[in-house]
């Protein structure tokens, strides 16, 4: 009977608690945000035509460099516009003349008129005359003004800073004035990033550019957003909210709006695609805990809750956005619990655990990651 009661004895000794860690979550103000994927597209940008035709002359840049309000970058052949200008000038010099000897014709026969040597006809002639003279001379001087201006657009110049494309048409090409492409301009610093928003998102939106005192359309008051691209994820880059359209698209319920971002080391390019974060609440009391501590019973997020006497329970929760590396518990938790955040494979709901408390830090920096 003793040998037999030995092993009977081993089976009934409970097995040990299991050690989990466990901690209270953070409780403080936070602001939610929501995460939309746009695209970059320059404040300005300019495919770059010529004012008049002619054969190109000279280009002045190279393909792809920056440049300046002003600067020039295409010649077009200017000896036909010099040769139309001194025409232009000879016609206002030749209308001159014509003025003056009008106009000492008319004053001769103002002088006889009032000595009744000539007929008031004859005034009246000379009257004509000088005027019509001074009208040729006024239609002259607006040919020159005319003739000076396609001169002086035989020069394309750069209409703002930025960079520009490739030439797209060689010297001694035929260009046609207003048609021919020659380049494309886009502007640099700032930059701005379009995004498209859901008529839920909208109201939302709206109702807290409305408490912050703004207005949807103008910015929201000039909200604080971040943007990551592609292939920088441990980077962000800070920007403001500055517009959105006064209408939604009828086809996709979407509004667009917009962001502008400082761009002076030129990262940012036209056509980039991001992941902007923009504020989706204003500032209330949150619970915030490690994804860690957070589990999954089939289509339910769960944590798992330790009372005094070291029994688990689970509570499901629903979870919002990423904060200063911790994750949101919108709903489930009221941030008085302690719970587990390491050691989750170990626990079930009914388990006694027994639980080294730890303090979770304010604020967790992924590898890499800089905010």
């Amino acid at each position: 009977m003793g040998l037999l009661a030995a092993p009977a004895a081993q089976a009934q000794e409970a097995p040990p608690a299991p050690v989990v860690t466990v901690a209270k979550p953070l409780v403080r103000d936070i602001v939610e945000d929501d995460e939309f994927v746009g695209r970059f597209e320059a404040v300005d940008q300019v495919s770059l035509r010529s004012r008049v035709g002619g054969y190109l002359d000279q280009v002045h840049f190279q393909d792809g460099t920056l440049v300046k309000q002003g600067d020039l970058l295409f010649t077009i052949d200017q000896r036909p516009f010099k040769a139309a200008l001194n025409q232009a000038q000879a016609q206002v010099d030749s209308a001159k003349t014509l003025v003056e000897f009008s106009k000492m014709q008319f004053e001769r026969a103002e002088t006889l008129s009032r000595e009744g040597n000539i007929p008031v006809s004859t005034l009246d002639d000379r009257r004509r005359e000088y005027l019509a003279a001074q009208a040729q001379l006024d239609g002259a001087e607006a040919a020159l003004e005319n003739a000076s201006l396609d001169l002086e657009f035989t020069e394309i110049k750069a209409p703002f800073s930025g960079r520009v494309d490739r030439r797209l048409i060689s010297p001694g090409n035929l260009v046609q004035a207003d048609q021919t492409v020659l380049t494309t301009i886009v502007s640099i610093d700032p930059i701005d990033f379009y995004f498209d928003i859901d008529e839920r998102t909208y109201f939302a939106y709206a109702r807290d550019a409305r408490e912050r005192g703004g207005v949807m359309q103008e910015g929201a008051g000039g909200v604080d957003v971040v943007v990551r691209v592609a292939d920088r994820d441990e980077a962000t880059f800070k920007g403001k909210l500055d517009f959105a359209e006064n209408r939604l698209d009828e086809a996709t319920g979407t509004m667009r709006a917009r962001a502008r971002f400082d761009n002076k080391d030129g990262v940012l390019q036209p056509g980039m695609f991001g992941r902007i974060n923009v504020p989706g609440s204003l500032p209330h009391p949150g619970v915030l805990l490690p994804d860690e501590a957070i589990g999954a019973d089939q289509n339910r997020r769960i944590v798992f809750v330790v009372d005094e006497a070291g029994l688990i329970s689970a509570k499901p929760v629903r979870t919002g956005p990423r904060i200063d590396g911790y994750r949101v518990i919108r709903e489930g938790l009221t941030g008085e619990e302690t719970v587990v955040i390491n050691g989750l494979v170990r626990v079930r709901p009914g388990v006694t655990v027994k639980s080294e408390m730890t303090t979770l830090p304010p604020k967790v920096e992924a590898e890499g990651q800089t905010q």
